[in-house]
């Protein structure tokens, strides 16, 4: 191996080694509930999953089970219809609102940055019974319908949608807007065809975030949808697990199942944001 990088720089040997470890370490876990969901609740109970070749207790009865007899593709179903707006959303209006916050003067604009940044550090859950009486049917209606849920994965995830893109926004070049202005483009046009494709690797790294928070949320899901036809797949996750411990080996299938697609929504991102970050490029 050789010992420097394609730009010239000596390899550090100490990242070598450190890497991979912490990528094994991290794995581990993973690694033994993909082992337990193919072992019996029998099997799984009375040995560790690091010696499932040596005592046996195989089976794919755990998967055959949700995959026939559960609700895993309808709350499959139901949390990419959650997830997928609850990600588009606060990401739409954060970019206008970060790029005005970067670009446009306005008089408070510091200051409506600020309480923005601020409402960052406000826990979620003090807002849980206001949108409970809001949402519910003292107010609008709608608890309990997929809609209610977008309203607050939107509301809850813009503030730091905004602090985000308008940080990296802040560093890309002026000069270009300025010569956009010059031209005669509108905001819109400027930000539809310079700034958003120029911030393409900060809004795919956002929608990674989201994506991973909206579709591994418990919370929300189970307050604002609860546990009927539109519940998510981690609400029956949780519901699979009786409170005597029955249904113990579905849950470790039915959680690798629930891994799939934020990991295709992972590995699809990242390579947008590496074409994002080669693209957008503006000729002088």
């Amino acid at each position: 191996m050789s010992s420097t990088m394609k730009d010239g720089r000596r390899r550090s040997w100490l990242a070598t080694i450190t890497m991979p470890l912490l990528v094994i370490l991290w794995s581990i876990p993973t690694l033994g509930l993909l082992v337990t969901s193919f072992r019996t609740r029998e099997a799984a109970a009375t040995s560790g999953w690091w010696s499932a070749l040596t005592k046996g207790g195989w089976t794919l009865d755990n998967y055959g089970a949700l995959l026939t007899n559960g609700s895993m593709g309808h709350s499959l179903l139901n949390s990419i219809v959650v997830a997928v707006p609850a990600t588009v959303l606060p990401i739409m209006f954060a970019a206008f609102a970060a790029y005005a916050f970067t670009f446009i003067e306005f008089k408070g604009r510091d200051i409506l940055f600020i309480i923005i940044v601020a409402v960052m550090v406000v826990p979620i859950q003090v807002a849980f019974q206001p949108m409970l009486n809001l949402l519910g049917p003292r107010g609008l209606g709608i608890n309990g319908q997929f809609v209610a849920v977008w309203i607050l994965h939107t509301a809850f995830g813009m503030p730091l949608a905004i602090y985000t893109l308008r940080n990296y926004m802040a560093t890309l070049p002026h000069s270009v807007v300025e010569s956009a202005k010059i031209d005669g483009a509108s905001h819109f046009q400027t930000f539809w065809r310079l700034v958003a494709p120029m911030s393409s690797p900060a809004i795919a790294a956002f929608a990674t975030l989201q994506f991973l928070w909206v579709w591994n949320d418990l919370l929300i899901a189970k307050l604002f949808l609860g546990g009927g036809e539109n519940r998510t797949v981690i609400v029956d996750l949780q519901q699979m697990l009786g409170t005597q411990g029955q249904g113990q080996e579905l849950l470790t299938a039915g959680a690798f199942i629930s891994m799939i697609v934020p990991m295709l929504v992972f590995f699809g991102l990242q390579r947008f944001l590496v074409r994002g970050m080669t693209s957008g490029a503006v000729k002088g």
